[in-house]
């Protein structure tokens, strides 16, 4: 069902001019308490340690491998959305952690695969390929469960072609899973897919095992640098794009098979209310009139699910009252059409 919105007014948040009286008043006050009158630091000027290192790191892999609960693990929070189902991953992510002796900057990339169907596929295997040359360290990250497939030789394949003096991590994810007598066959099965790479290291992305000797080992190939990002950042994203992400990843977890990859979600409105809580509405996209009514449930019971659990995400990521208005709309074709991509965010 669709609705129109009706205009809300939007809180002023914007800082008032400066005053020369009253800065004068200030300056006085703190002189008069002891106090002084100090400048707002530049983030940039930071005094950072010797040997400072800061770079990128892409996250490298087939579809549903890991790739996000891993980059979620590294950073402590949530700043991909995870789904069971492969492909989640639309965009290009970036998550950002700091510590006083250094900057990591990770690119969780979408799952590549060889034979793209929908103009939607292209373009995001198109972002995963562009990120292994701009990376000082790639994580290829492998799913050691089960054996490997042909995505994976495809992305060894492209590692050798485009890889230049770029050192390749093997992330061999859920190896927790393998029986010792199968695991050393399967992880020399995934080797010989790449036999140049630099490391190899064991993980389980779940569970968050081996990421502190994971990080460890990245920090071997990090040259020194400065800073691109202030260390209470932990992502690139805006707003408006998490809270896509959010509402998608709910949809993911309600509708299970029912609608993988045919939905998409678009923020129309985000916006400040008088009362400090944030308002957002958001219209999800299907591509056929037969997939409306399985998001929108009987009586709207599904689109119910969907809103409770996106609104509970983003009320933690907010740290506040989120008042979320969903609505679904049919857009026949949309993974192939150039227009509703760029609607997206897709260049």
């Amino acid at each position: 069902m669709e609705k129109d919105i009706k205009p809300e007014a939007i809180k002023n948040t914007e800082a008032p001019e400066p005053n020369a009286e009253s800065e004068a008043l200030i300056a006085q006050f703190l002189q008069s308490t002891g106090g002084e009158d100090l400048p707002e630091t530049d983030w940039h000027e930071e005094q950072l340690p010797t040997g400072h290192r800061s770079g990128f790191v892409a996250l490298i892999g087939r579809p549903n491998v890991g790739k996000s609960t891993l980059l979620n693990a590294i950073i402590g929070e949530k700043v991909a959305i995870v789904s069971r189902k492969p492909q989640t991953t639309r965009t290009r992510i970036n998550g950002i952690l700091t510590e006083p002796e250094y900057q990591l900057i990770f690119t969780d990339t979408p799952g590549i695969h060889k034979k793209p169907t929908y103009q939607l596929n292209k373009k995001m295997i198109d972002l995963a390929v562009t990120s292994i040359p701009d990376a000082d360290v790639i994580l290829f990250v492998v799913d050691v469960s089960l054996r490997p497939r042909d995505e994976d030789e495809h992305i060894g394949r492209l590692l050798r072609q485009k890889v230049s003096k770029r050192p390749v991590i093997f992330v061999l994810n859920k190896l927790d899973k393998l029986p010792l007598e199968i695991a050393k066959e399967r992880i020399e099965s995934y080797w010989k897919l790449l036999p140049d790479y630099a490391y190899s290291i064991p993980v389980s992305a779940l569970k968050g095992t081996n990421i502190d000797t994971l990080l460890a080992h990245i920090l071997d190939y990090i040259p020194e640098g400065v800073r691109y990002y202030p260390d209470n950042q932990i992502t690139d994203q805006t707003q408006r794009q998490i809270a896509a992400e959010l509402i998608r990843e709910a949809m993911l977890r309600k509708t299970y098979q029912e609608i993988p990859h045919a939905a998409a979600v678009l923020i129309e409105d985000f916006k400040e209310r008088d009362n400090g809580s944030i308002y957002i509405a958001a219209r999800i996209w299907v591509e056929r009139e037969s997939q409306k009514p399985i998001i929108i449930g009987k009586g709207g019971s599904m689109l119910k699910q969907i809103g409770t659990a996106a609104r509970k995400e983003l009320e933690r990521f907010i740290g506040g009252q989120v008042y979320l208005d969903l609505w679904v709309k049919v857009q026949p074709q949309w993974r192939d059409r150039e227009a509703r991509l760029r609607e997206l965010g897709f260049k």
